[in-house]
């Protein structure tokens, strides 16, 4: 059974740092593509960053550039988002999702249950 969660959310302060991380089960992570999605109250569901089999990541979100880095490890099947300078409009439930096949071009097929990050003084 496929399954992907998501840890590491909570309150943070502006400015404060998070780390995100996606743990896989049921498959193994080495074949695929992984996004991390975020949404905020009221708003549509964003893709922030992908990374795919071979480490190489792609930004979804400009502004999230400089910030926030996406990393792997496949022996422990985790997926990581860091998260450094947050700012309050990061508030959002983030979610990780498995692209179909080794590339971020591919599309989602699984979907973890999302984890809150809330940036607030």
């Amino acid at each position: 059974q496929v399954q992907l969660v998501e840890s590491g959310g909570g309150l943070v302060q502006p400015g404060g740092s998070l780390r995100l991380s996606c743990a896989a089960s049921g498959f193994t992570l080495d074949y695929y593509a992984i996004v991390w999605f975020r949404q905020a109250p009221g708003k549509e569901r964003e893709g922030v960053l992908c990374i795919n089999s071979h480490g190489g990541s792609i930004y979804y979100a400009d502004s999230v550039k400089g910030r926030f880095t996406i990393s792997r490890d496949n022996a422990k099947n985790t997926v990581y988002l860091q998260m450094n300078s947050l700012k309050p409009e990061d508030t959002a439930v983030y979610y990780c999702a498995r692209r179909s096949a080794y590339v971020c071009s591919a599309s989602d097929d699984f979907w973890g249950q999302g984890t809150q990050v809330t940036v607030s003084s």
